[in-house]
């Protein structure tokens, strides 16, 4: 596979939406879990106090783009009353060196007191985003990225059928599909009113699934299963349950996340790397540019422990095959590119490229997926060497 990658091709497409190709995203999970205790991921990551040291080193190894997220349930804790004080400090330190960061604006949690099943709660949304805008330009931010509802055929799955996250039900995953794609939809409409440059990520997982060895009688239903997984996309833009208001416009962005786990036998384990069945990931990044012809981000990608060198250098290949096929793939971030305590909040989950801060405030970096990056920025450079004048000034 190295000597696929090392060689021109012409159709190469040329990333330059993002101020850095190679990104990293800040855990920022609000959920209430099923005790009853919210989450704060940007909070027990450290995060919340060392933005401005979290931004910066990052920038140091060419890193400039990054995913953070606001805390709708801290902002508006009375309903209507808007308190930035939660916010504010993380965009100032974001100017400050000088990163730009695609901010979601939900991602699995809101404020208690508005019912998430209610028609008021997409109203609620949407004027909550036009808040944001609103300060957002007020501080100058020319040209802002916004993701408005993360993920949301996994939280539909996750809290709609599954009961593992806030609103805890089952068998109410496409009720809840419904009101997060009508939400999500009312909140770009209220954040262009705002600035009509606003750009928007809409991330969702890709997957692939396999009929058993054996079994053919499965392979329907497995195939309507993966299919499935465009569910959300085709609804923004109106090709699916257009009542809910979706037309292409909605579609700017498409954010893919995928993680090792992300491929699976139907009804059965996952599908191993070096098994025949598992599908090259380059063909799954293609089949999505075909069916949308939107640029892609790989939003949310990584693995644990000792795996994660391995598997960033797998997804860049890959990657960088997707992009010599004309696929515009735009960049890739790493997520959660800081470590934190897993949702349960009893163990540390090493997968990041920063670790917990230490009693001083210092995070360590971890040093193989560090060279991993580097070497993977030195390569893209050299496969993009032949860029024509308009883009001499390439995304790091």
């Amino acid at each position: 596979m190295q000597d696929q990658i090392n060689h021109q091709f012409s159709a190469m497409h040329y990333p330059e939406l993002f101020s850095s190709f190679f990104q990293g995203g800040f855990a920022c999970s609000t959920e209430i879990r099923g005790d009853g205790r919210r989450l704060d991921l940007i909070n027990s990551s450290g995060h919340e106090m060392l933005a401005a040291k979290d931004y910066q080193l990052l920038a140091e190894h060419s890193i400039t783009t990054v995913r953070d997220g606001l805390r709708w349930h801290l902002i508006e804790a009375v309903p209507g009353r808007y308190d930035w004080s939660s916010f504010l400090p993380m965009l100032h330190a974001a100017q400050l060196s000088k990163t730009q960061v695609i901010w979601d604006l939900c991602h699995f949690g809101w404020p208690e007191h508005y019912d998430i099943w209610q028609p008021e709660f997409v109203d609620n949304f949407a004027r909550f985003a036009a808040a944001v805008a609103t300060k957002v330009k007020e501080e100058g931010i020319a040209c802002p990225f916004y993701t408005p509802i993360n993920a949301i055929s996994f939280w539909s799955w996750a809290g709609g059928d599954m009961a593992h996250i806030q609103p805890m039900a089952s068998q109410k995953s496409k009720r809840l599909k419904f009101q997060l794609v009508k939400a999500s939809i009312a909140a770009i409409e209220a954040i262009r009113a705002v600035d009509p440059g606003a750009r928007f990520v809409q991330p969702e997982p890709i997957v692939h699934i396999n009929a058993p060895q054996g079994k053919p009688e499965r392979e329907e239903e497995a195939e309507l299963l993966r299919l499935a997984q465009f569910e959300v996309w085709d609804m923004l833009i109106g090709q699916l349950h257009p009542e809910l208001g979706g037309n292409p416009s909605y579609l700017d962005i498409i954010g893919v996340n995928y993680r090792p786990g992300n491929q699976w036998f139907h009804q059965g384990d996952p599908i191993d790397m070096s098994d025949s069945h598992y599908r090259p990931l380059n063909t799954m990044l293609k089949e999505v540019y075909l069916r949308y012809r939107r640029p892609l981000l790989i939003a949310e990608t990584g693995a644990e422990h000792d795996f994660r060198v391995p598997w960033l250098r797998y997804v860049f290949e890959q990657t960088v095959l997707a992009m010599q096929a004309d696929v515009t793939v735009e960049g890739i971030c790493l997520y959660p590119v800081a470590d934190f305590r897993s949702w349960s909040g009893d163990k540390h989950l090493p997968f990041g490229l920063m670790g917990l801060p230490d009693v001083n405030g210092c995070r360590s970096l971890f040093e193989p997926l560090l060279l991993e990056i580097r070497s993977q920025q030195i390569r893209l450079k050299g496969l993009l060497q032949d860029v024509p004048p308009h883009q001499q000034a390439l995304p790091a």
